[in-house]
């Protein structure tokens, strides 16, 4: 079995093609931020996700004004970026005003939102599986229905436990990006020999 290796074509171990888009460091820079961030959730959760919030609604007032102000230079489907407008600055009004009952409330929209679409992704997978005799897709779509099951029945819990899932999941993360801006910054020399 041939060895993965980062090239100066693929960038990375995992082959695609970050060196071509960032240099290594900024790579590094941002494995480590995932990484910070990552263990923050693990050892705060409440207040990890109540910062991360109140910046979500920052950044949606910020964004909802700066896509009005942009309407001076471009006038292109301007209904429709009206109202996505005053949306964001409504949201980020609502959870900057409110961001401890905006925390509760955003996570189990969110938590609702992926078991409604494992749930529909999981009885897709089990028609296919049925219509076709493929075993391997229809435990996927078991596994997807009781994924989504268990979400839409206990969103509550859901929402508690999703700080330590995205804990782990930027720490995941953090480190990946970490070895791959070490492997990119090796290839980097190869590349201009």
């Amino acid at each position: 079995m041939a060895e993965t290796t980062a090239t100066p074509e693929s960038g990375c171990l995992c082959g695609c093609n970050v060196t071509g888009l960032y240099p290594w460091w900024v790579i590094l820079i941002w494995g480590l931020l995932a990484l910070l961030i990552g263990i923050m959730f693990l050892a705060s959760p409440g207040i990890t996700t109540l910062v991360f919030i109140t910046f979500l609604g920052a950044y949606w007032l910020v964004g909802g004004i700066f896509s009005i102000v942009s309407l001076a230079v471009d006038k292109t489907n301007m209904g429709w970026k009206i109202f996505l407008a005053i949306m964001s600055i409504i949201a980020g009004i609502i959870i900057l005003a409110y961001p401890l009952y905006s925390t509760f409330f955003l996570l189990s929209f969110f938590i609702i939102l992926v078991g409604v679409w494992a749930c529909i992704t999981g009885g897709a997978h089990l028609y296919q599986a049925f219509t076709t005799k493929d075993a391997a897709n229809g435990v996927l779509g078991a596994l997807s229905l009781i994924f989504g099951l268990l979400l839409l029945i206990f969103p509550l819990i859901s929402a508690v436990l999703l700080p330590f899932v995205a804990g782990i999941f930027a720490i995941v993360l953090g480190l990946a990006a970490i070895v791959t801006s070490f492997a990119a910054k090796k290839a980097a020399p190869a590349a201009a020999a």
